[in-house]
């Protein structure tokens, strides 16, 4: 079957599917992707938003008979993706190709471990959730946690009946035959086509999920979607982290193994304790604030240094009891593993800092994370991909910068490749409506917020609501939920309040609500429809200038000769736009207005970078031609 007869303006889908309207690029991507597949090459792709790309790479997949992963970016659109699209696309053509959908292992109930959580002391809303998800566990097929919606994804259950690369027993666990996750993988292994997501690919290419490396060799072709959240995932997964939530559940498992499996050393679980306790005092000597920091503010802190030292010095008395009683049963010889592993990271954290590496540390809540991450990841992604030799290909609608994607190369090192844009189909001009308000002042200046604030009313007078307001820091948001509150009419929504999937069903529901959020809610979302006919952006999207992996960045880019804020923070800005403004256009029909209020975009030199970089909307500084956009379907102003 040709390509055109499906894409195509009297294809299959045009045929078959009401409302699908042709569109030039998607079908040029699909030919795109086809050669790729055939040549085995490295494919770069933007597609813009509407371009309809899922089509146009599921399409040639279906159609080819390579082996090939596809790549999402979060586990939401692994569902859409399999649930949804390649359902569709499979009846259509009539594909017996098999299909397979693996998620890492923590989205996978573990019968071993429900069982263990019998055994432990449990607060009365944990007791509960268990026994809603034994009745689950005694029904279920494939164990996806995904598809239990009485219990919450974030409910602090899950933990406990869930699996770790570091506390999974592999073979010696007694329940491995009947295991949800090793038949995940089994069919992973006997289809064509398996759905997976950034974090699996990364833990796989970096051989950190013991028992998953044999599903990636066997693969002819990989397509990575949302492919410009890959370097940043990539960057975690190449590095190494020792955390308070790692360590807690060593001792918790520790003691747990220790009376199911031995009961005559009463000195493990004390030391357990004591691990335990060195963990939460640990956490304290950060402070109340939730950040992230340079290991240097460790080493300057001796009420930090000295939780460290006090911490490792309980990891190895723990590792002592371990060791004791090695042999004794299959859990405590996991739990001295997984102590080794953790002394082993913890040691090369407290060493001499590596070449090519940056250490820092990030504050939770309740816990802490200790990291080191690679300054640069093109030359070992490079590596991986040589491991795996096949077809790639990247696509994403925010990939380029202007009409360059030499950002994106850089970080994957991917020079030289063959690469393609294509626009929008939406019809910008007409559908879209650029305001950079007048009177708008440097955002480093006193008293931004409330301006950004004052001129949200305005805008929102002429919408009716229906916007999103987003920000660039929790700060911003906080302050503005609380300045605006008192000051406009229309229903507030508050990212943090409840659940993103809820905040977003709510929004779509109320159809004049105003929801306020920041990065989770700038790309990875889907409101069509009059609901969301207004975006505010605060300001530019530049990263926090204090993150400690970002200034180490900067700082080995300026030692290379080079310009760190052109060559990185700019792209990286405009990627980031580019991805809060694409919430506002989703649709054919769609029409909105989107807000900017940053000056430096028409003052500044690097200004044309980030207007090069977005979709060509009408755009004004007239506060009127937005009131005449919203009052009238016509043309939206006079650029």
């Amino acid at each position: 079957m040709e390509l055109e007869e499906v894409l195509g303006p009297e294809g299959l889908l045009a045929r078959r599917i009401e409302g699908f309207r042709y569109r030039p690029q998607q079908l040029r991507m699909a030919e795109a992707v086809a050669a790729a597949l055939d040549s085995g090459e490295v494919l770069i792709s933007e597609a813009g938003t509407g371009t309809g790309k899922t089509f146009a790479y599921l399409l040639p997949a279906l159609l080819s008979d390579l082996k090939i992963i596809v790549s999402t970016g979060t586990r939401n659109l692994q569902d859409q993706l399999y649930h949804r699209d390649l359902p569709l696309m499979r009846d259509l053509l009539a594909s017996g190709r098999k299909v397979a959908l693996l998620k890492g292992r923590a989205n996978y109930l573990c019968r071993h471990r429900l069982n263990m959580s019998a055994e432990g002391h449990h607060p009365k809303e944990v007791i509960h959730q268990l026994s809603q998800v034994r009745r689950w566990a005694s029904t279920t097929r494939q164990g996806d946690i995904a598809g239990f919606s009485e219990v919450p994804e974030d409910a602090p259950v899950w933990p406990l009946v869930t699996s770790t690369n570091e506390n999974c027993l592999g073979q010696e666990c007694p329940e491995w035959n009947e295991c949800h996750l090793v038949e995940a993988r089994r069919r992973a292994q006997e289809a064509d086509l398996v759905v997976i997501n950034h974090h699996l690919l990364c833990a796989d290419l970096a051989l950190k999920d013991g028992g998953f490396g044999e599903i990636l060799p066997g693969a002819d072709a990989f397509i990575v979607d949302e492919a410009h959240q890959l370097p940043e995932t990539a960057s975690n997964f190449f590095g190494a982290t020792v955390s308070g939530r790692q360590l807690m559940e060593l001792a918790r498992d520790a003691t747990t193994e220790y009376h199911r499996e031995a009961g005559d050393m009463a000195e493990l679980p004390r030391r357990a304790d004591a691990l335990q306790n060195a963990v939460r005092e640990m956490r304290l000597s950060f402070g109340l604030d939730l950040r992230r920091g340079n290991w240097s503010e460790i080493v300057r802190d001796p009420a930090i240094a000295g939780a460290l030292g006090k911490l490792r010095q309980a990891l190895a008395d723990l590792q002592e009891a371990l060791d004791a009683m090695e042999g004794r049963g299959k859990g405590l010889d996991s739990c001295l593993a997984r102590c080794n592993d953790l002394e082993q990271g913890l040691d090369l954290l407290l060493g001499e800092e590596a070449t090519g590496e940056i250490r820092w540390f990030e504050v939770h809540r309740q816990s802490f994370r200790l990291n080191r991450t690679p300054l640069d990841i093109a030359e070992v992604f490079q590596a991986h991909m040589a491991r795996h030799p096949a077809a790639w290909i990247f696509t994403s609608a925010t990939l380029a910068v202007g009409e360059s994607f030499a950002h994106f190369e850089r970080q994957l090192g991917l020079e030289g490749t063959r690469s393609h844009r294509w626009d929008s189909p939406f019809d910008y001009p007409n559908q879209a409506l650029w305001y950079v308000p007048k009177g708008i002042h440097d955002p480093r200046r006193e008293g931004f917020g409330q301006t950004v604030a004052d001129i949200s009313i305005e805008v929102l007078q002429a919408s009716g609501g229906r916007a999103f307001l987003l920000y660039t820091s929790h700060r911003a948001l906080r302050w503005a939920a609380e300045y605006l509150e008192s000051r406009i009419d229309f229903p507030m929504l508050v990212q943090g309040e409840a659940p993103r999937a809820e905040l977003l069903d709510r929004f779509r529901d109320l159809g004049n609500a105003v929801l306020l959020g920041t990065s989770s809610f700038w790309e990875g979302v889907d409101v069509r429809g009059e609901a969301l006919s207004c975006v505010i952006i605060d300001k530019l999207p530049f990263a926090a200038p204090g993150d400690p992996v970002l200034q180490a960045r900067l700082d080995a880019l300026r030692a290379r000769g080079g310009n760190p804020f052109m060559e990185h923070q700019v792209p990286q800005a405009a990627i980031a736009l580019k991805q809060g403004a694409g919430r506002l256009i989703r649709d054919a029909t769609d029409r909105g207005v989107l807000v900017l209020c940053d000056i430096r975009i028409l003052t500044k030199p690097y200004g044309r970078i980030f207007i090069d970089s977005m979709p060509p909307m009408a755009r004004t500084r007239d506060l009127a031609d937005v009131r005449r956009f919203f009052r009238t379907p016509g043309t939206p102003g006079d650029g």
